[in-house]
């Protein structure tokens, strides 16, 4: 069985605020936005980075998956921002199956109704199955997932949904093609470092496709930038 193996790098991250994060993605969300939650948080005296932390299970995370899935030297590998690209992908490689790790099931956030919008960060997995580009979707969410499937009773009884764990997965896919996403709207940007690293361990030559290089310094931020970032 070939398939998509789609990973969403907020699979590894927990928040203690699940209101953080913006379904839009354009660089005011991807770093603008970062910058005003941590100055905002800073003069009520609170430390935002203290309220994300990153799993050390990125760490081993493709020594696992490896033991699941079957590799070859014909594996392409994509790196984006937005989980959206794995919809060109899956469609451009011919894969019939997606297996997704992500903190959401990006399924449509809206019922039968929201696949009827043009593709996003949020359906274009609902997408994929609606126009019959592929023909089963494999679901593992993150351990600190907010989401639970029945959220989305209506797209699950129309199409082949499993939402899975890593022990139900045997060693029968074989990857035709590879998306790490960062959904910098979602994750923050000072672990983007640990993200490339993640990126490396997988040990694929990989493309990079629209994924803007965010710095992260607050220490060197004037008052004039802290004042528009504020303002944003």
């Amino acid at each position: 069985m070939k398939c998509l193996l789609s990973i969403d790098w907020d699979y590894f991250i927990y928040t203690k605020n699940e209101y953080w994060g913006s379904y839009i993605e354009n660089k005011k969300s991807l770093i603008d936005l970062w910058y005003k939650r941590y100055f905002q948080e800073k003069a009520l005296g609170r430390d935002i980075q203290k309220s994300y932390i990153l799993s050390k299970e990125w760490e081993t995370f493709w020594e696992k998956i490896k033991k699941h899935f079957i590799f070859s030297d014909n594996t392409k590998a994509y790196v984006s921002d937005s989980h959206a690209l794995s919809y060109n992908i899956a469609k451009e490689n011919n894969c019939p199956i997606v297996c997704l790790f992500d903190s959401h099931a990006d399924l449509g956030y809206g019922g039968l109704s929201s696949l009827d919008f043009e593709v996003n960060c949020s359906n274009w997995l609902g997408k994929l199955l609606k126009e019959n580009h592929i023909k089963e979707a494999k679901i593992i969410y993150s351990p600190y997932t907010m989401e639970k499937p029945e959220y989305f009773k209506q797209i699950n009884n129309t199409y082949n949904i499993e939402y899975c764990n890593f022990s139900d997965l045997n060693k029968s896919f074989e990857v035709k093609a590879i998306h790490i996403c960062r959904s910098g709207a979602w994750t923050p940007p000072w672990f983007d470092d640990k993200f490339i690293q993640f990126i490396d361990k997988m040990g694929i030559t990989y493309e990079i496709m629209n994924c803007l290089e965010r710095k992260w310094d607050t220490i060197n931020t004037t008052l004039s930038q802290q004042i528009d970032y504020l303002m944003a």
